[in-house]
């Protein structure tokens, strides 16, 4: 994407010289040393696949191993409501991807896992070509799902290197998509097909950031790397080491928490390259899940777990939405602290923009940045009202949240044994007061209601003038 969409930000002299007075009064590094740390920080941003709302230790799940990223949770700051930019891969990533609403990014839903098919639209300004305009090296690791023509897949998309799969999900072994026909390989660098046969994708991917990471801490430019790990997204192929481990656990559980697991001990992998090439004092780590876990077939009908909260991936209720989310940054980000304000993945592009004295893009954004909130429990949220829509035409599921009132139109409870009584088409709740949203509160607050359904008419006139 060309440069010209970012203004320069007026503030490059001020910042030259702060970064030059910094530069000199570390004045116990090696000069050479100096010179070659990028003065603006890096971030690795890690996105799993399908992880549920509690899945992680640090989250209260007393079945699961996951001491990596409860040691990444003790560096930093944990999210208990933090909430996707949607309750479905395609989406979500998007809404990541660009900071603002799914819909108004051109992805209400998922898109095709076909080659030739596109995906989020060209003209959208992700994350990766923010930070490249600014400077930054830029690459995709995993997972990608937001299109699969040149222009709409990773290199086309402002990441200069790419290495995954284009399609929602694949085999970790053979790499082939399986789930519609005919069955096809999905597995490329930079817009080529590569073959890696029978090795392990969560292992390749390892092999990818950390090669990756080796080029960076030699150089002088920052880097922005963007990992979209595909696990614990089915198909639940977990290493032997995990299976052994979990074998006592009821399935699905069993299935679910052994790829976990595995996950996160890959995560400990690339934490650990950080650490050893002395990249982790510069690089700011966000790990976040897409959506809520999925309860398809292809997972057992489940495995994950959703504490509290109802529903699941696919859906907006709670359990579809809020996800475990980690930030750390040292000396900037406090460490082991916990923060309950509401805050959505489309607020990373903003957030991170502004820890690393980026432009941020000449056009709307929905995110808003977190900064005042990671570094005090204190900090209000910067969010009253937020919008989330999944799907297209009359019968899409929406939520429209403001404050503690949320109202869902079109509701699914993808959690609910399928023979379950239909929700009808508006479902309020307040969540200070029921946060398993168990009763629809719609009868006996017809005022809040209308005024609700107000908001989601302004929000979708909104995106359909932008």
């Amino acid at each position: 994407m060309s440069q010209a969409r970012f203004h320069r930000p007026t503030f490059i002299f001020v910042a030259t010289i702060l970064s030059v007075v910094a530069t000199i009064s570390v004045v116990a590094a090696p000069v050479a040393a100096q010179e070659k740390r990028p003065t603006r920080p890096n971030v690795l941003l890690i996105y799993t696949d399908a992880q549920g709302s509690v899945d992680l230790n640090c989250y209260g799940a007393q079945d699961l191993a996951t001491p990596h990223l409860d040691a990444l949770a003790a560096r930093g700051v944990r999210f208990t409501q933090m909430y996707a930019p949607s309750a479905i891969c395609s989406a979500s990533r998007a809404g990541l991807l660009t900071g603002r609403f799914p819909a108004r990014s051109g992805v209400p839903g998922n898109v095709s896992s076909q080659k030739g098919r596109p995906g989020m639209p060209a003209e959208q300004v992700t994350m990766a070509e923010m930070f490249q305009a600014a400077g930054y090296a830029t690459a995709h690791v995993g997972k990608w799902h937001l299109g699969f023509t040149p222009e709409t897949m990773p290199n086309g998309q402002g990441f200069e290197q790419s290495f995954g799969h284009m399609g929602g999900c694949i085999d970790n072994y053979s790499h082939f998509f399986y789930w519609n026909g005919p069955n096809r390989h999905d597995l490329w660098r930079n817009g080529q097909e590569i073959w890696e046969d029978g090795k392990f994708f969560p292992d390749l991917m390892v092999r990818e950031c950390s090669h990756f990471l080796e080029t960076r801490a030699a150089g002088k430019r920052p880097f922005f790397l963007y990992w979209a790990i595909n696990v614990p997204h089915y198909p639940l192929q977990a290493t032997k080491r995990w299976r052994k481990h979990y074998e006592k656990l009821a399935s699905p559980r069993r299935e679910y928490a052994a790829f976990v697991s595995t996950m996160d001990e890959r995560i400990g992998q690339v934490l650990a390259k950080l650490d050893s090439l002395g990249l982790r004092e510069n690089t700011i780590v966000v790990f976040q899940s897409d959506h809520g876990h999925s309860t398809e077939e292809r997972t057992f009908f489940g495995g994950g777990n959703a504490g509290p909260y109802r529903g699941a991936e696919a859906c907006l209720f709670e359990g579809g939405l809020r996800i475990p989310s980690i930030a750390a940054f040292p000396h900037v980000i406090p460490a082991g602290e916990v923060r309950d304000q509401w805050a959505t993945g489309c607020d990373w592009l903003p957030t991170l923009a502004k820890l690393c004295r980026v432009a941020l893009p000449q056009r709307t954004l929905d995110g808003k940045e977190l900064t005042a909130v990671l570094k005090s429990s204190a900090a209000p949220s910067p969010h009253q009202r937020f919008y989330w829509r999944l799907g297209v035409g009359a019968k899409a599921q929406w939520v429209v949240r403001e404050g503690d009132w949320k109202l869902l139109g079109n509701p699914r409870d993808t959690s609910a044994p399928r023979n379950s009584p239909k929700l009808g088409v508006r479902f309020l709740v307040n969540l200070q007061t029921d946060i398993g949203e168990t009763k629809n509160v719609a009868a006996q607050h017809p005022e809040v209601l209308a005024r609700l359904e107000n908001l989601q008419q302004e929000f979708e006139a909104s995106i359909a003038s932008k």
